[in-house]
């Protein structure tokens, strides 16, 4: 009776989905109205409606209950009784590898193509294992924290006292389980930044100086700043984005972090920002362009069902304008961060190879942060220099 209840609540939740929706801001509105839902049942929802998005748009002409049991059997590596209902057989197997349970469902569903998970695969960055990245779509990524120096025995003496199975990933990185209330552990302290893992990893590639003068472009929720600050706290700052709620909100991470000497402007910067940069030269430059976000998508499954194949060029063309109008900023010999949670490659190696031609900057290195490897994002970085003026050394 139970987990004919809960296929009840997963049908009523992907009737009254809208498209275009993230299902984290959708399920909480979902639950208020629902008040009747305990906590087990939130989560159980949520893991279905999530599991389900998982299997992206493999076998699409099932229906949704048989899609379903698919993606659970993929998705689950303990039993549960919503899998021993339906499927007691497949729930027997649900230790299998995930190379098996795929054999599995082949043999089930001969249509079963693990291409059609994520069928943009021909898009992707040239480094990027697909098999693998594929594969991952079936788990679940863990949540990542930076803990702030100096509180690292702190947040590790709460974890453990709250009895959360943490690891320790060096440089001041922690993961644990995705849906780990934090906030329940940590009330009011400030110890540590939510952060993932490949984003954290980016900092190798800024490399400031003391008294140097940054410029985070489209510094949304500043987590590429306050690593950058982290890093050298006596940088002279300016963050910028297109949209004034975000840079309000990002105001108290800052002051939190101790990140108090900073300079904010609202630019739209496909236009070009003359007027009001037309004084500055930065020593370094990040830009964290907007793109599909597709690095991602193991946290929000559901935009493989929504995603316009469309929207890559799009995002190219977003980028190359944003590039062409940040450059003139930077001093010559000094680093342009380029940095996405994109995995295809017109967004990435077909980015660094416009910022090299067309904008004469000089790529010093790239890489794919593969966070399908560890239960993260995938990103892509790249470190390139601005020209030289002849007979001129950079600073």
């Amino acid at each position: 009776m139970k987990a004919l209840n809960q296929l009840k609540t997963f049908t009523r939740i992907l009737d009254e989905y809208p498209a275009d929706t993230p299902l984290g801001k959708f399920l909480p509105g979902f639950y208020r109205q629902n008040k009747q839902m305990g906590s087990t049942d939130r989560k159980v929802a949520g893991r279905l409606v999530y599991n389900y998005f998982r299997l992206g748009r493999a076998l699409p002409d099932l229906p949704a209950e048989e899609r379903l049991l698919v993606a659970e059997f993929l998705c689950n590596t303990q039993t549960n009784s919503f899998l021993q209902h339906f499927k007691p057989e497949w729930a027997a197997c649900i230790n299998f590898s995930i190379k098996e349970k795929i054999a599995m469902i082949k043999a089930a569903y001969p249509d079963f193509k693990l291409n059609d998970v994520f069928p943009w695969h021909a898009e992707l960055s040239a480094d990027i294992d697909k098999q693998k990245f594929l594969e991952s779509f079936f788990m679940q990524p863990d949540l990542y924290i930076r803990v702030i120096k100096g509180y690292e025995q702190q947040v590790k003496a709460g974890l453990n006292k709250a009895e959360i199975p943490f690891k320790d990933e060096g440089n001041n990185c922690l993961s644990m389980p995705n849906g780990t209330r934090l906030e329940n552990i940590f009330p009011k302290q400030h110890f540590f930044e939510v952060q993932d893992y490949s984003s954290q990893q980016t900092a190798k590639y800024f490399r400031p100086e003391k008294w140097d003068k940054w410029w985070d472009a489209c510094a949304a929720s500043g987590g590429k700043s306050l690593l950058l600050h982290q890093i050298e706290p006596n940088i002279k700052l300016v963050v910028s984005d297109v949209r004034e709620s975000i840079l309000a909100n990002l105001d108290e991470r800052f002051q939190q972090a101790g990140l108090m000497k900073y300079q904010k402007k609202i630019l739209d910067l496909t236009q070009n920002p003359e007027q009001e940069m037309h004084d500055y030269a930065f020593d370094g430059i990040i830009l964290d362009a907007p793109c599909s976000g597709s690095g991602t998508w193991g946290r929000t499954p559901e935009m493989i069902s929504q995603f316009n194949p469309q929207r890559i060029a799009f995002f190219q063309r977003l980028q190359q304008s944003i590039a062409a109008n940040v450059v003139k900023y930077l001093k010559p010999g000094k680093p342009l961060i380029y940095i996405t949670c994109s995995v295809f490659k017109a967004e990435n190696e077909e980015m660094f190879d416009f910022l090299t031609s067309e904008l004469g900057l000089k790529l010093e290195e790239q890489k794919v942060l593969k966070g399908y490897e560890r239960k993260a994002d995938t990103m892509f970085v790249a470190r390139l220099t601005a020209p030289l003026q002849p007979g001129v050394t950079p600073e």
